[in-house]
């Protein structure tokens, strides 16, 4: 019984390091988003619906691709962001990202970071 209880904590502390950690690549794409998106805010001051888009984006491939794949295509056990929009309305979206959801865990984005990329992955369809 020990070794099995042992080896299910084991098991999940890997599981949520897989989901928790990102890499030197996924830092540099992300500092070139964020810089990006500060040339779009500067160049395009009038379009602030886009800017909110790009940023819901870099936030969902800058969180989320570690679990969910780099194409959002899902990866293992985990569902495909893909097409999500067309599966789930923005709020529904907005409350798995804050409340998480099965294996996922909440609260990876919150407040503002969370609307933006609930209102981009409503979009996907």
């Amino acid at each position: 019984m020990k070794k099995a209880w042992l080896a299910l904590v084991f098991g999940s502390a890997l599981f949520l390091a897989a989901c928790g950690g990102g890499d030197e690549e996924a830092t540099n794409t992300n500092n070139e988003t964020e810089n990006t998106t500060t040339e779009n805010e500067t160049t395009n001051e009038g379009t602030s619906g886009e800017t909110a888009a790009a940023e819901g984006e870099a936030l969902v491939r800058e969180t989320c691709a570690t679990c969910h794949g780099g194409n959002l295509q899902g990866m293992g056990n985990t569902p495909s962001l893909a097409d999500v929009g067309s599966r789930l309305s923005e709020e529904e979206i907005h409350d798995v990202i804050v409340n998480g959801r099965g294996g996922m865990p909440g609260g990876l984005l919150q407040g503002e970071e969370a609307e933006a990329a609930a209102a981009w992955l409503a979009q996907q369809k």
